[in-house]
């Protein structure tokens, strides 16, 4: 018994003796295997990275003497696959081993993990276990560009790029109330390369360092959010008649008899709904703010309107006051015609002698029965072209009649060169023009309205006009 005892305990020490061995065997082998890392090198330029979770990151190039995990490759594999940016990493620097091994130093947009990738095996290149990336895509630009914060405060700010987007992102501004009615002009859309969510670039005329990067849901095209009940006046523009014409607003009111020397102290601005603005509110409510207001509508206001006077000093913050305009002076416009084809566009115009211009574009234009006038300052549509041109009969126009040389250039009837038929008798051809859109515009004391007849249909033959029996020539 004791024997074998013995000659267990033999056995296990010899085994333990081996095992010894090995381990000491494979801590020499292993420190001879160890690579040597040449110094630091900051990348020119930081290049945006994603892991694809083949290697694990250290705190040294992962073959070097010391180097410790800092993310397992398992871990890499969950930062591979996720959809937040902040699991997105920045290149910024690199070394490179005795056996030609480069290795990037990384940081995720968050600063949670920063270590050695392995990147392959060509200094400037993102092999091995990352790969370069762009952390926002190209959008479509929204129909509606102008824009306004839909909730202003501390929450979607506007930034120098989205977050976690750009390692040195930060924001513009940390609180977006003071700029509460500031209009915003979008001027690029791109979403989120990891997430898909949509970011807009907005400008900000007013306060141009507001300008950056902002969550699309954090704009609207609604401009009634532009209105602050605490420091703004609302606006009706009215007819005499009753008539609703437009409407704006007065922002940013200074309480009556506040010392405005300075305007930007928070302190001098109206900060309560029903605070007395009234003298602020006649001040800013000039001739050319209502011109503003008023655009396209044919409309004009006064600011020497007693009135007008009158609910402007009466005005409180959170109000809504209305103020009278009247119409314009009444101009009549002329319309010009013209014909495109394909990027040429050429006028038509009245028949006459004038040889500078092609017989197949002088027309005849009828006699229109009213004249195409309105408010000036007032828009029309290209519908609004169209309708007059076709309630008044000129949907077309005929040309003056005229014969083709062998080259089938247009010439008088009476040229030489034109070509006769078989009977040695001038061909002679004449060119139908056809309605087919208006442009808009605006009414303007001596301007014109744009009309297209693009279809054009040429017929052999000497054309007939018929000209209408109205008593106004609206044509140009």
């Amino acid at each position: 018994m004791r024997s074998s005892f013995a000659k267990s305990i033999y056995v296990g020490a010899a085994v333990l003796g081996l095992a010894g061995l090995s381990a000491v065997t494979t801590t020499t082998a292993s420190a001879k295997s160890y690579a040597t890392a040449g110094s630091y090198t900051a990348l020119t330029k930081g290049q945006n990275v994603l892991v694809n979770g083949t290697n694990a990151i250290y705190s040294k190039p992962g073959t070097v003497k010391g180097a410790k995990v800092v993310a397992s490759k398992k871990t890499v594999a969950k930062l591979a696959a996720s959809k937040k940016s902040s699991d997105t990493f920045y290149a910024y620097g690199t070394k490179t081993t005795n056996r030609g091994s480069v290795y990037y130093k990384i940081v995720t947009m968050d600063k949670k993990y920063r270590g050695y990738i392995y990147g392959g095996k060509t200094a400037g290149t993102f092999a091995g276990g990352i790969k370069t990336t762009d952390t926002m895509t190209k959008a479509d630009m929204p129909k509606e560009t102008t824009v306004y914060f839909a909730n202003p405060g501390t929450a979607n700010v506007t930034w120098t790029a989205p977050k976690n987007t750009d390692i040195n992102a930060k924001k513009n501004v940390m609180n977006t109330t003071p700029f509460a009615g500031d209009k915003l002009t979008i001027t690029d859309a791109a979403t989120k390369t990891k997430e898909g969510s949509l970011y807009y670039y907005v400008k900000d005329a007013t306060h141009p360092s507001v300008s950056g990067w902002i969550y699309s849901g954090a704009v609207t095209a609604d401009s009634s959010v532009a209105y602050n009940q605490a420091t703004d006046v609302k606006v009706n523009f009215v007819s005499p008649e009753g008539t609703a014409v437009a409407s704006s607003t007065l922002p940013k009111l200074t309480e009556n008899n506040a010392d405005n020397t300075d305007i930007s102290n928070p302190a001098v601005a109206a900060n309560a709904k029903g605070t007395q603005v009234g003298f602020d509110a006649k001040a800013k409510a000039t001739d050319a703010w209502g011109k503003a207001a008023l655009t396209g509508t044919g409309y004009v206001y006064s600011s020497k309107t007693a009135s007008n006077q009158a609910a402007l000093l009466g005005a409180k913050t959170g109000d809504t006051i209305t103020l009278t305009v009247t119409k314009g002076t009444q101009v009549v416009q002329g319309v010009s015609a013209y014909y495109q084809k394909g990027t040429s566009v050429t006028q038509l115009v009245a028949k006459s002698d004038d040889s500078k211009v092609a017989l197949n574009y002088q027309v005849t234009f009828p006699t229109l029965g009213a004249a195409f006038a309105g408010s000036e300052g007032a828009t029309y549509t290209a519908a609004d072209v169209q309708n007059f041109l076709t309630t008044n009969k000129a949907t077309t126009l005929v040309s003056a009649d005229y014969a083709k040389n062998s080259d089938g250039t247009v010439v008088p009837t009476n040229s030489k060169d034109a070509v006769t038929d078989s009977d040695g008798k001038v061909v002679v051809y004449h060119t139908t023009y056809t309605l087919t859109s208006g442009v808009s515009g605006t009414y303007t004391n001596g301007g014109a309205a744009s009309a297209f007849y693009n279809t054009a249909t040429e017929t052999k033959g000497t054309g007939s006009t018929t000209v209408n029996s109205g008593s106004v020539s609206a044509f140009n």
